[in-house]
């Protein structure tokens, strides 16, 4: 008797349960941070952010000279190296090294994968700043130089989404998890020191820098999902397996 379905292995079914259960929840936590993202929206044009805002700002320059960070001269130059490690150049650099190692390496589709990600993450960023219009701080003097609008800020967004998504497809390709742990950690913490360097520094609002973090998070996460639902396809190659090679 002919066999209309293709027979599938309990590893495959498995598998395809696991992939499934991921999407699932990626799905979930992404659609959890993009409305956290719009209540704090709502709570800053509603302008219930404002003393939150000013004292943690204020809390972070010397007590009577807003003008001065608090803490010696070499932490607000460290400010610097991190505040820079979230800005355009720096980013678009590490995101096209990255592409065209997975390129040169015949994995188009990592490659197609980390642009499409980063390019987006850019471009809502953009639309959010001049959705919102929001001004930059004007308490303290800027650390920085400034050209765009506060909300949200873009280093603490295209840190969350672009680190965040390549520590994510790093850890794709190396088996002991203790080591994926460590590339998502070192992008989660890259991208939180990104963020308060720029409340350090002056040039944002702190309520700024956690809707950066959240809807770039939010962009990551939905941006793996979608990568977990064509791995279960077989567009994306599956990523490698922690038990093989040991």
């Amino acid at each position: 008797m002919p066999q209309f379905f293709p027979q599938v292995s309990r590893a495959e079914l498995a598998a395809h349960r696991r992939l499934i259960r991921s999407a699932i929840v990626l799905a979930t936590l992404s659609a959890l941070l993009a409305a956290g993202f719009y209540s704090l929206s709502r709570a800053v044009e509603a302008g219930l952010t404002q003393d939150v805002d000013r004292g943690i700002l204020l809390a972070m320059r010397v007590p009577g000279d807003p003008s001065d960070p608090i803490g010696p001269r070499w932490v607000e130059e460290v400010g610097r190296d991190v505040t820079a490690l979230g800005g355009v150049f720096v980013i678009t650099l590490i995101t096209v090294t990255v592409v065209a190692f997975f390129w040169l390496s015949s994995m188009r589709h990592a490659a197609l994968y980390v642009a499409l990600a980063s390019l987006g993450a850019f471009l809502l960023s953009a639309a959010l700043k001049h959705a919102f219009e929001r001004p930059r701080p004007d308490l303290t003097p800027h650390g920085v130089t400034v050209y765009t609008y506060s909300f949200p800020s873009g280093h603490s967004t295209m840190s969350a989404a672009v680190y965040l998504t390549l520590g994510m497809v790093a850890s794709r390709f190396v088996r002991r998890p203790r080591l994926k742990v460590l590339l998502v950690g070192v992008a989660m913490f890259v991208t939180i020191a990104v963020g308060v360097s720029r409340v350090y520094l002056g040039v944002h609002w702190p309520t700024d820098v956690l809707a950066g973090w959240a809807i770039g998070f939010s962009w990551a996460l939905l941006c793996w999902c979608a990568a977990t639902w064509l791995q279960d396809r077989g567009v994306v190659e599956p990523e490698v397996d922690p038990a093989a090679g040991q």
